[in-house]
């Protein structure tokens, strides 16, 4: 069966939206099936090519986003999720001199669903190219099942996996006014928990990137019916309720043309619902779940980037 969340693909999406009516008429009859397990879109590694990945991405950037093999660190980590018994080894790459961390301001990204972070590899160099080359440390792991990353994912799993890699970075020295958590599609989950409630440090500024309201309107947004979430899934993902906790300044940035995450049933609920100290929203005209910054435009979205990041 397809992934719940596949967010890149629109031809795949409109069939999993076919499918989950499907199977949601299904349940009303059975009860018996769930869509946990197929939430990720999880694919296996044996090594990470970055550059050198020949596979699907949303973008490629030139040569003037390039990061030197110097600035390029990939190694693992140590994720103990609250309700398991054994800790689990996940993958992460930092770009950025590490000796530095304690002085940089660094980016947690928390990437989407679909694949692993050589897919993401052009979206964590244009983020570390924001304001300047090679200007902002940038952290991205992958969440437990995916790439190289062990264990299955879940939804502690997940919370667990970046809190990971926020310990790692306290352990450089990096502080709380020094770290920016970014979240894409299902990032957007992890990045506002970690805001709302945080673990290991508290990032002081929260961007959001196509983010979705809840499981719950996920479901109904893909079926068409006003059913419940728990017929269908027993996450409880919800940013639009954790997004009312979180404090930080909130920059959101979303496609009008959104077809899998629509930005009025999902975006704008969650913008609304921030009460905090600061937010701006970026609402990008002709833009669909995967092609905000190119769309955009690389340079204006780096500057909306880096603006926030600066002056906020």
């Amino acid at each position: 069966m397809k992934t719940f969340f596949e967010f890149s693909n629109t031809s795949v999406i409109r069939k999993i939206k076919t499918g989950i009516l499907c199977l949601a008429l299904t349940l009303v009859f059975s009860g018996c099936l769930r869509l946990d397990d197929n939430l990720y879109n999880k694919t296996k590694l044996t090594e990470y090519k970055l550059d050198n990945y020949t596979g699907e991405v949303d973008f490629t950037l030139d040569n003037s986003y390039h990061i030197p093999d110097s600035l390029v660190h990939i190694f693992t980590l140590v994720s103990q999720a609250s309700d398991e018994s054994s800790a689990t080894t996940i993958s992460a790459i930092y770009i950025g001199d590490i000796d530095s961390v304690a002085t940089d301001t660094v980016i947690m990204y928390c990437h989407g669903n679909k694949d692993h972070m050589d897919f993401y590899w052009q979206r964590a160099k244009l983020l570390a190219n924001t304001k300047g080359k090679n200007r902002f440390g940038v952290l991205m792991i992958d969440y437990r099942g995916f790439g190289m990353s062990e264990g299955k994912p879940t939804e502690s799993g997940l919370y667990a996996d970046v809190d990971a890699g926020l310990k790692w970075l306290k352990s450089k020295g990096l502080t709380n006014d020094r770290l920016v958590i970014y979240g894409f599609s299902m990032g957007t989950a992890p990045a506002t928990k970690l805001s709302a409630e945080p673990r290991s440090m508290k990032p002081c500024k929260l961007m959001l990137e196509a983010p979705f309201a809840s499981a719950e309107v996920m479901v109904q947004d893909a079926s068409g019916l006003a059913l419940p979430g728990t017929m269908v899934t027993d996450l409880k993902i919800n940013n639009a309720e954790e997004i009312k906790s979180v404090q930080q300044p909130f920059f959101w940035i979303h496609g009008v043309e959104d077809d899998f995450l629509n930005i009025t049933t999902h975006g704008e609920v969650v913008y609304a619902n921030y009460k905090g100290t600061y937010k701006e929203a970026h609402r990008i005209p002709n833009a669909g779940h995967s092609t905000v910054p190119n769309t955009m435009g690389f340079q204006t979205y780096s500057n909306a980037v880096g603006d926030f990041i600066t002056q906020h």
